[in-house]
């Protein structure tokens, strides 16, 4: 199972948004994720990066 942790804009402690995120989604100008949990988060912005090996995801939140 892969697993990510997901940061806002840059990848760093202070921009972390949400840990062990199983599903991240696209929808109406948002970034939806859902953790292990079924916890869900809606970011408005878009997906700016997404590094499965590395176990990470950057999504760039709309000024």
């Amino acid at each position: 199972m892969c697993l990510s942790t997901v940061y806002k804009n840059t990848q760093s402690p202070e921009t972390l948004v949400m840990r062990n995120v199983m599903r991240v989604e696209c929808k109406d100008g948002c970034v939806v994720l859902t953790d292990l949990m079924e916890h869900t988060l809606a970011i408005q912005g878009t997906l700016q990066e997404a590094n499965l090996v590395d176990g990470f995801v950057i999504v760039k939140e709309n000024a």
